[in-house]
């Protein structure tokens, strides 16, 4: 068994780790780092205006001239339901009060935003697009193409997996339950919910369905899942919470001692803080969310609703006001440059398969 595979050739990288794109909280250092050390580096721009999308490209290419991806939100079509913000507004006036913040202008602008994006990164010449939350329209993947931009969607069934590939894409990340942040589910299950399905049951079954490379993410952490994730099928595997926690990342002090801090058994999947399923550390907002008698307002809306609310808690040291998300192996996150993290999993595989 290798290291080196169709996807390290595709994305040409030297190992098959890959940075998640973990918008608000990748740094250019960590996504340059991580790609001078042989991996692939990704910018979290799910969130960015295209002025701030550009800059960041513009200072990743400054620290390398190795390849790196640009990780983006493909825009939903939710409704805008002025009942529903009028209720969770009214539900959300204690927080902002405590806060002093006052109540936010809604921007649901989604489409025009990423088109923009897609603008930029052709533009600024990047090398690899990854996308969550849904496959791009055919105009979209079509103008990357043009560019030999590689393509890279997200999958969380073999469905979602099965549709990437129809759609053109070059690579699939394989999300299983365990991933920390937001789902990349784009699709329900019959019971209206989104796919939940664990990393070692789903990176086999998207393996045995389509030919395209699997990239394996969710709950993978040092050597044994990278070594495991090749022997279930995958050629690579992403991580998030692994390098949230290394001197790179973007994330508080108080986001990184949460994580070291936390059990396997203190995340869960909540809707709460954004109105898309993400996995986090459990807190009082979550637990005071669940006592809400309505429906929480769809992605993006909620997640504009609540973001000044988390953005001051986290500045004020509050754990219990903010969103941290986290996958479900926080006992394994490592406070140590992204270098040497790489490094250590790299050692560890190879010792592995030696072994």
């Amino acid at each position: 068994m290798k290291l080196s595979s169709r996807i390290t050739e595709v994305l040409g990288i030297r190992f098959p780790i890959v940075q998640a794109g973990m918008a608000g909280n990748t740094t250019p250092e960590l996504v340059a780092t991580v790609s001078n050390s042989g991996g692939l580096g990704s910018i979290g721009a799910g969130y960015f205006t295209p002025e701030r999308l550009e800059k960041e490209i513009t200072y990743v290419q400054q620290l390398t001239d190795l390849p790196y991806a640009v990780n983006l939100f493909v825009p939903s079509q939710k409704l805008y339901i002025p009942d529903k913000v009028e209720h969770m507004n009214a539900w959300l006036k204690p927080y902002r009060r405590a806060f002093n913040i006052e109540e936010p202008v809604l921007n649901m602008d989604e489409t025009h935003q990423f088109n923009h994006a897609i603008d930029v990164v052709i533009e600024k010449g990047v090398p690899v697009v990854t996308f969550t939350f849904g496959i791009p329209d055919q105009i979209t993947i079509a103008k990357l193409k043009e560019r030999d931009i590689t393509i890279v969607g997200t999958a969380t069934s073999v469905d979602e997996a099965i549709a990437n590939e129809s759609a053109g894409v070059d690579a699939i990340i394989a999300q299983g339950s365990e991933a920390g942040g937001h789902r990349g589910s784009f699709t329900v299950t019959g019971s209206n919910q989104t796919p939940l399905i664990g990393t070692m049951s789903i990176v086999p079954q998207i393996a045995d369905a389509i030919d395209i490379p699997i990239i394996a993410s969710g709950g993978i952490m040092d050597g044994r899942g990278l070594v495991a994730s090749i022997v279930l099928g995958a050629e690579a595997i992403q991580m998030g919470t692994a390098f949230l926690t290394t001197e790179e990342s973007g994330a508080s002090s108080l986001y990184k001692n949460m994580i070291q801090q936390s059990k396997e058994t203190d995340t869960v999947i909540t809707n709460v803080f954004t109105g898309k399923p993400a996995r986090g550390i459990d807190n009082d907002f979550i637990h005071k969310m669940d006592e809400y008698n309505d429906d929480i307002p769809d992605y993006p809306i909620q997640n504009q609703l609540t973001s000044a609310i988390r953005k001051e808690a986290a500045q004020k040291g509050d754990a219990q006001w903010t969103h941290l998300w986290s996958g479900q192996s926080p006992r394994l996150a490592q406070n140590v440059s992204a270098t040497l993290l790489i490094q250590r999993i790299i050692n560890e595989s190879k010792a592995l398969l030696n072994s």
